[in-house]
């Protein structure tokens, strides 16, 4: 009992603490000012077209989204033990693994509650634009977008513990692109290889964190059918069982590191 209260605390601080940064507030607002003019424009007279714009604003949000948690959780360690302010938390009668727990839930909750804020004024426009919504594939897009975020900012913690904060955002960064880009690619580029490149490729498909799994935009502004629950399930299990690895590294780690 006494840790989920030391734990809660810990959450709490930390919320308070980047909203009193203002970072999460200025990525809701960009999302105000980039999707409500978008999502109500008509171009060139054609009806339709702005769907197009919707995928622009979509696109614009995810790229906001992914800078802001990333950044966040990749300075949460740095930042602490840089102003000292980690060394109070640590006297307490709390274990390491609970402060981390408490400072990486409170930046996922706060960047949660940012998407949350977005995916329900998308919903809201779409509806005032048309009666027709499909609330199946949003509900999915936003489990699927959260857990694009949790597998982010999972591994940018994992980062956090041993490698400065913009080195860490860089690698993370280049990890997050090339996998959105090339991951669903890997297995036709494995075929080609010779047998020693293969089985490398073979384990970086395995331990690379799937970014791609989670993208559904398409399928929400054109509204699309949407995919089957169950594989969306194993999508958001999938970014669950990946972070909870990465955090019980980064937990295995912080408290082998002398302080």
């Amino acid at each position: 009992m006494n840790h989920v209260i030391q734990l809660k605390a810990l959450v709490r601080l930390s919320l308070l603490d980047l909203y009193r940064r203002k970072d999460l507030i200025v990525v809701a607002m960009l999302t105000l000012v980039v999707l409500v003019p978008m999502s109500f424009a008509t171009p060139f007279g054609v009806k339709g077209a702005s769907r197009y714009l919707n995928e622009i604003a979509l696109l614009l949000v995810w790229i906001f989204m992914l800078v802001i948690s990333m950044t966040r959780t990749a300075r949460i360690i740095p930042t602490e033990l840089e102003s000292r302010t980690i060394y109070p938390l640590l006297s307490k009668p709390a274990s390491r693994t609970l402060i981390l727990l408490g400072r990486y839930a409170g930046v996922l909750m706060a960047s949660l509650s940012v998407l949350l804020l977005f995916y329900t004024l998308y919903a809201t426009i779409n509806i005032l634009k048309s009666a027709v919504f499909p609330w199946e594939v949003w509900l999915q897009a936003l489990l699927l977008h959260a857990g694009f975020i949790l597998l982010a900012t999972s591994l940018a913690f994992l980062g956090s513990i041993f490698i400065h904060a913009d080195a860490n955002f860089s690698i993370i960064g280049i990890i997050v692109v090339s996998m959105l880009l090339y991951g669903q690619n890997i297995p036709v580029l494995i075929a080609d290889q010779t047998p020693a490149l293969r089985h490398l490729l073979k384990v970086i498909y395995w331990i690379a964190p799937h970014y791609e799994f989670f993208d559904v935009r398409t399928r929400l502004i054109h509204h699309w059918p949407a995919i089957p629950w169950l594989i969306c399930c194993a999508a958001f299990a999938y970014a669950v069982i990946y972070s909870m690895i990465c955090f019980g590294l980064a937990a295995w780690l912080f408290n082998r590191k002398k302080i």
